[in-house]
């Protein structure tokens, strides 16, 4: 409880730091949901999944954003044991977008660092770092500020044993300036 305390007095801290900056920028939230392809190690073990998320992204003046996601994912195991992994975790990236804010479909790339709770079933847990690097395309839908956006990164968790790497495609919905 102590550290869960530091880490919330630690975000507020930077948010009032941050406050006069963020009257320069954007911010844009949304949600999204798609499939969850295991890779490597990972792929041997588990079958597709699905995995659904929420997130926002601060967009500095310029074509770069701070983004900040939450997760959960679940796949089921290969083979007649039954049982299914399941994935908590949040991430932040840094998004750099190649094409302006007004144009129709927007181009970003994006690579960041995030934290991972991995349940394995039978009592089996770790909680680790991990890191992911993706692209992502988002529309504009119609003359609101709605936009669909399609997006994938590959993702790697730093676990003890197997090599946990992932690949989301997700479609979703974003809100805002």
């Amino acid at each position: 409880m102590k550290r869960l305390g530091l880490v919330v007095l630690a975000v507020a801290l930077c948010m009032i730091a941050t406050r006069p900056a963020m009257a320069q920028g954007t911010l844009r939230y949304g949600i999204n949901a798609g499939l969850l392809m295991p890779v490597s190690d990972y792929n041997t073990l588990d079958k597709m999944g699905w995995i659904a998320g929420a997130g926002a992204t601060y967009w500095l003046p310029g074509n770069v954003g701070i983004r900040g996601d939450v997760s959960y994912s679940t796949t089921s195991h290969k083979g007649t044991g039954g049982g299914s992994t399941k994935i908590t975790g949040g991430m932040a990236s840094v998004v750099y977008a190649l094409m302006p804010a007004s144009a129709p479909a927007r181009l970003m790339i994006t690579g960041g660092l995030g934290y991972y709770h991995l349940d394995f079933g039978a009592s089996a847990t770790q909680s680790k770092i991990g890191f992911a690097g993706g692209a992502a395309v988002a529309f504009k839908m119609g003359t609101s500020s709605t936009r669909l956006v399609v997006g994938t990164r590959y993702t790697s968790v730093s676990t003890t044993g197997l090599k946990l790497t992932f690949v989301p495609i997700t479609v979703g919905l974003t809100f805002g300036k």
